[in-house]
Formats: structure tokens, sequence, C-alpha cells
């Protein structure tokens, strides 16, 4: 069984509808590839290879499956479709009966053939999950209705919509190869046909997607005879008491009105000729779908709706359609407000004429269209128009030039963008999106170029984190391997386990999507987050246990230091944003501060001591300074002086921490304090010890290729410490500088070392 794939019955029209001409130009332009030679009997050769494997088979509407391909491939044959169009409708329902498709088809009837098909089947398989899915959505609205809540109603209108949305998409990802949208557009309203002959209802979906979507797609494409069919049927379905008043209102007067119109039309083609107007007028026969839309649209009743007796004047040149617009007006009485000069202004796809509502001496109101030859091909088959039309000029009709093949497709890409902007859709055309399936056929949207990998981020996050391996088509892949429109990807994961950093490797491609991207790091940042945490505990519990203070409650411990838990602070120290010295301060609170006669003055010895001149304490001279070992200040970086006990003032940066901690607990002990401003010269010239900060991912020459780099900047490096936890190198240089702005430097040089990853000052 399959389910509605490409749309059975005559070619027929309904009773009362003129007949349209075929658009050869559009599908031949579209279907025809030069290099492949036509076959004369590629349509026979293909329904007797398909007919065998069809003739049993049903679709899931209950159409004969070759019954169905009989219609659509009559429908292709109407619009003017070449050979082998016609012969790769046979050749799609044929796929899904065979093992290897693409080589059995390939072989049989050459790989233009193939990819059609395959193409076509890809995008069938694609819409059949999204019709399944909104009839889920269905059963949420039905259900929200039922309970009356508004919210409910809202979300499952939402997803309805999300749905419809989903499938322009598709349509546009696969309109790289129109053939294949043309053979949807065939197929569906050959399925509505089905449905309307067999007096039977189709899926509610379906319906929609007709009316809402493959509708204005074949409006774009200049399809126009097959656009009012599929309007008309759709909306027959999916409003049946609509469609019957409006057609019993139509009925009611037929008679009548096709006589006045006639009587118009004769008498106006006449008065136009003897003017010298070569004018053809014709009658404009109103479709049901679109007389209900003006209705709604314009707030309208049945007798308000003016069009529903309309004619078409159809001249030569631009002045005769004025030309005319003044006769009408003279020998009728206009009506002001109906009037619209898309001539002047043409619409946004391209659509011109004039358009005007008279009434006659009885005052029966009637609407009078007026266009060029050229306009009324453009505005009755769309693209097709140019390049039926390339005697129009060099720019070819409405600004599109189709003096070739290219300039022809590019009017056929200019008529989806504008579709795609009539339909409200998001993306563009050529956007990086392709659509896959997983194994039980639910549609992911991915970016183009997507790997195995950021479909498993798609489906879940978890998935992404285990994925080891992928099969697409059911052959193994590897995990970097980009994905392609249709194709059916089933992840082979771990029972356990993480993402891989070389994921995060933009040169080894095993990701694409930001979303996918952002998973992998959070999952890493996770990682190093319970590594500081553990880290930061073991270190807090061997300064608990050197200070006899293990029961001390850790919850107050990280309140009384400014942290919300204890995790919290256990990261931080394990990251060394706050050194154990501030715990070991805030266990042993310093005394009470000492009053200005009871502060040591004393020079300072050894390496406690700053550089000579280095810090002035603003108010006092002589006074004992030491550069705090948490932060390590250096010149030009703003500073602080905190007054401790003993020890004169240490002195840190502004944004250090740890002085944050001590200041808000004694902010009376913070005094000002800033940088000489003597230098000395040379040797003598004062350094200052500055932590630098790296993490990397861990590899072979790691250590040496960082210290190369601060010996090229002539940069001594005092101390190193270094680990290595899960593949990430953790490292922190000592360097002794001259100033700060020196460190800047180099870090920006150390950040270019391969595997790098962060560089920053502690």
């Amino acid at each position: 069984m399959m389910v509605e794939t490409l749309a059975s019955t005559s070619l027929a029209k309904p009773v009362g509808q003129p007949p349209e001409a075929p658009v050869p130009a559009l599908v031949s332009a579209l279907a025809r590839r030069p290099t492949v030679p036509t076959d004369p009997r590629a349509v026979e050769r293909a329904r007797a290879f398909a007919e065998p494997l069809l003739l049993a088979e049903t679709l899931d509407t209950g159409e004969n499956t070759l019954d169905h391909a009989d219609g659509v491939a009559q429908i292709i044959d109407a619009i003017g479709g070449t050979t082998e169009m016609k012969a790769c409708v046979y050749l799609v329902y044929a796929c899904q009966y065979l093992n290897r498709p693409r080589e059995v088809i390939s072989k049989a009837f050459g790989p233009d053939y193939a990819d059609v098909a395959i193409e076509t089947t890809k995008l069938v398989q694609l819409q059949r999950q999204t019709r399944l899915k909104a009839a889920q959505i269905r059963a949420q609205r039905a259900a929200a209705e039922q309970a009356g809540t508004a919210a409910a109603r809202i979300g499952a209108t939402e997803l309805e919509a999300s749905q419809t949305e989903n499938i322009r998409k598709m349509l546009l990802a696969f309109s790289r190869d129109l053939r294949v949208v043309m053979l949807r557009l065939a197929s569906r309203l050959q399925t509505l046909r089905y449905h309307a002959a067999s007096k039977t209802v189709p899926d509610e979906s379906l319906a929609s997607e007709s009316l809402h979507v493959f509708a204005p797609l074949a409006n774009r494409l200049g399809i126009w005879q097959l656009k009012w069919e599929m309007e008309d049927l759709a909306f027959r379905f999916l409003e049946p008491d609509t469609y019957k008043q409006i057609a019993r209102l139509l009925d009611e007067k037929r008679v009548e009105r096709e006589s006045h119109v006639e009587q118009v039309r004769s008498q106006l083609e006449a008065a136009l000729r003897a003017q010298g107007i070569q004018a053809e007028v014709q009658g404009r026969p109103k479709h049901i779908y679109s007389i209900v839309k003006k209705m709604r649209g314009k707030s309208l009743d049945f007798d308000q709706v003016f069009d529903i007796r309309a004619l078409r004047v159809v001249v030569p040149e631009i002045d005769d359609c004025y030309r005319v617009l003044a006769y009408a007006h003279a020998h009728f009485s206009p009506v002001p407000e109906e009037f619209d000069d898309y001539i002047a202004k043409p619409k946004p796809n391209g659509y011109q004429s004039l358009h005007t509502v008279v009434r006659d001496e009885q005052g029966r109101a009637f609407e009078i269209q007026i266009r060029t030859q050229a306009m009324h091909e453009h505005a009755e088959h769309g693209v097709a128009a140019h390049w039926a039309y390339k005697e129009a000029g060099a720019k070819g009709y409405a600004g599109v030039s189709a003096s070739s093949d290219y300039d022809a497709k590019i009017a056929v890409l200019r008529q989806l963008l504008a579709w795609q902007s009539d339909m409200g859709a998001a993306q563009h055309l050529f956007d990086d999106a392709i659509y896959v399936l997983t194994p039980h056929a639910a549609i992911v949207e991915l970016p183009k170029g997507a790997t195995p990998v950021d479909f498993a981020y798609a489906v879940h996050t978890d998935l992404g984190h285990r994925c080891r391996g992928a099969r697409v088509d059911g052959a193994m892949v590897t995990l970097n391997t980009p994905l392609q429109n249709g194709q059916t990807v089933e992840i082979v994961a771990a029972k356990e386990g993480g993402p891989s950093r070389d994921w995060l490797n933009p040169e080894q491609g095993y990701l694409v999507s930001h979303r996918a991207k952002s998973k992998v790091r959070a999952w890493f940042n996770a990682l190093a987050a319970q590594d500081n945490i553990q880290r930061g505990r073991e270190a807090l519990d061997k300064l608990l246990q050197r200070e006899g203070k293990t029961a001390i409650n850790l919850e107050e411990l990280a309140a009384g230091l400014g942290y919300d838990h204890p995790q919290a602070l256990c990261e931080a120290l394990g990251k060394e944003e706050i050194t154990l010295r501030a715990v070991e301060q805030y266990l042993n609170p310093p005394q009470a501060l000492p009053t200005p006669d009871e502060v040591v003055l004393k020079k300072a010895r050894g390496e406690d001591r700053a550089p000579q001149g280095s810090v002035l304490v603003v108010g006092m001279d002589s006074l004992l300074t030491q550069l705090a070992k948490c932060c390590k200040p250096a010149p030009p970086d703003d500073i602080r002086g905190y007054v401790t006990r003993g020890k004169g003032v240490s002195v840190h940066r502004a944004d250090c921490p740890d002085f944050a901690t001590l200041a808000q607990r004694h902010p009376g002990r913070v005094i000002d304090v800033q940088w000489s401003g003597a230098k000395a010269k040379g040797e003598h010239a004062p350094h200052y010890p500055v932590d630098v900060a790296v993490e990397a991912i861990d590899r072979q020459g790691l250590l040496r290729d960082i210290s190369d780099a601060f010996a090229r900047e002539k940069i001594n490096v005092i101390g190193v410490q270094t680990q290595s936890v899960k593949g990430v190198a953790w490292m922190t240089f000592t360097v002794e500088v001259p100033d700060a702005m020196k460190v800047a430097r180099v870090m920006a040089v150390v950040q270019d070392v391969p595997g790098v990853q962060r560089v920053w000052r502690r």
C-alpha cells in the first residue's frame, strides 16, 4: 500500500468551463534536458515496465495505482509535458517496488530518468509524513475545541500552520529540479479528481495542502488550468455546504446572466472595432472559490460581487487599453471605487491589466478587464509567457529577459520567490535547508551540508551525545558525511558516553548546525564545571583539615564568601576565581582595625616587597606595600589597597575577587593607592610577576609551542603549572613583565598556537 503520491480520471473539464490552451513552453523549458536524446517510445516502455508492478496495487486513497499513473500522465500531456516527463510518471510509482531503484531505472532508461523518479519519491515520502502529523494536529484541535480552552485551540492552529509551512519549504527545497514539482502538481490534481469522481472525501490535510500550497504554486508557475480546478475541488471538499450554496446561486440565474454577458460582449466588440481598435472581447468565467474569496475578503453578499458578470478585452498595444477604458466609461456608468490600474502599477508578481466595474442602462454591474495580448499571456500562463513572447524586447516581459534558457530559469525562480513571499515563508529559495527522514519516517529539517551528528542532535540531545555511527539509506557512512534531501538516517548510539572534541573542529566537518554545536559545547562546559567543583572541593577539604574546622557549615561558608551554595564556591576555587587565601582570611578574620598610630611603618624586604617607588599610598609616606599574590597586579592595572594586620598594605587589582570579598567584609580597611610615575629604565626597570592561564586541547608538543611563543616575545617564564583532564590541558604560566600591556600582547600570540581555546589573565 502506498499513500497518495503523485495524483485519476479523464482530463475532461467540469461542465460549463471553457477549454484552456496548454502551456507547452513552460513545461518544455522545465523538463527538457538537451543532452538526453528524445526516445519517442519512452512512455510506452515506461508503462510496460511499471504495469506488472502497479496493476494490482492501490494507493491509500483507494485508487488503483496504475490508473492513477495513467491519469497523471494525461494531465502532463495536456499541459504540454515532454515525452520524458510522461515516462517519469510511471517510473515514480515503480520505485517503491524495486530493490535498487536508481540502479535498475538508470540501466533501463538512463540516469536522468532515475534522478527524477528518485527525487519525486523522496518528496512523496516527506509529504506523507507531514500529513500524518497534520492528522495528529487535527486531533489536538478537536480535543481543544471540545475542552473549550482558547489557549489549546490557538496552539493546535499554530501547529497546523507550521505543517503547512513545512510543505512549502519542502517544495522549494526540491524545486531545483522543477520537473519534480510539476509531477507533484499533476498528481495532486489527479487525486482530487479521483475523489470527486468516486464521491469519496479525501483527508482534510490533503485538501488543505491542495488549496493553500499546491494551487498558489501552480498559479505562480503559470499553470492556471491546474490552479483553478485544484482550488474549486479542494474547496468543495473542505467546505461542501458553502460550495453547494454558491453553486446553487450561480445556477439560479445562469441562463439570464450568460445571455446578458453575450449581448454586451458582442455589442462592445463591434463598437470597438468601429472605433478602429482591433479588440477581442471574451466572457470571463468566475470560479466558485474566487467568488467566495472576494465575498469574504470584502465582506460582500453574493449579489454585491460585481465580477460574476465579467468581460475581458484583449488588444494589441498599451495605448489601446486606455482607449478601450475611455470608451467603456463614456458609454457605461463606471463605479468609481472599483477601478484599478495595474498597468501603471503592476502587482508584485508582474501582473498587468486595467480593472473597472461599470453598470448598464438597467443598472446591472459587470467587470471589464483590459490588457494587451502579452499581458494576457502573462496573466494566464505566468512564467510561460517569458518564453512564448521573446519578441517582447531585450528586457523581455515585465522586466524579465527570456532570450536564453538561462533567463527562462531565472524567470521561474523569480516566480517561485514571489510565491514564497506571498505565502509568508521564512526562508529563501536557495537557503541552506534540507529535509531528511528518521527510520520511523518523521521529517527532520537541517541546514544544508548537515551531517549525521547534526541529525542526531536535532532528534534528541542525548542521542547526539551518544552518537557513534550512522546508516544513510541503509549504508554505513562516516559521521562527517553531508546529508542530502530525502535520505533516511539511522543513528548507531552507545549506551552511554559523550561527544568527541573533534566534533568542534571545523576542519573535520562533523557539525554544521548552530544548535548541535551549542549542545556539544554545553556538554564539555558541564564536564569542566564538574571537574572544577571536584578540584575545588578537594582543595577546600585540605584547607579545613589544616585549620581544624572540618565541622564548619559549608552553606554558611559559601554565603559568607558571596556564593549561593557550596558547589558554586568549590567551582570558583577550582577555576581559581577565588583563592584559598581568601577562604583562610574569612576563617581567621583579622583583629580590630588599628589606629593610625599603630600602623607599622617599615621597609619591605625580599620577594614580598613591591619594586621601589612603584606604588604610592595616597596621603602616607614610607608605608609598607606588597603586591597581592592572588591577582599579581602590574602597571597600568587599576589597583586598590587593603590594610592588613602586621604586613602593611596589600595591593590588589581592582577586579580581584579576593579583594572584593575583603572589601565587602571590612570596607574601612580599603585605601587609595596608585602606581608611581617614576620609572627606572634598562636592567634596573622593575618587573612584575603575572599569571597567564591557558585552556587548550591537549596534544604532544603543546607546552613547547606555548613556551616558544613566550620566548619569541622575550618574556621570562618563572613558573609553570599544568594538568590534563579528559583531553583538555589547563596551564598557568607565571611570567615577568614590565607592565600589563606587554601581557596583553603576548596573550594574543599564545591564542594563535594550534589547539589553544582560551587565554586569560588570572
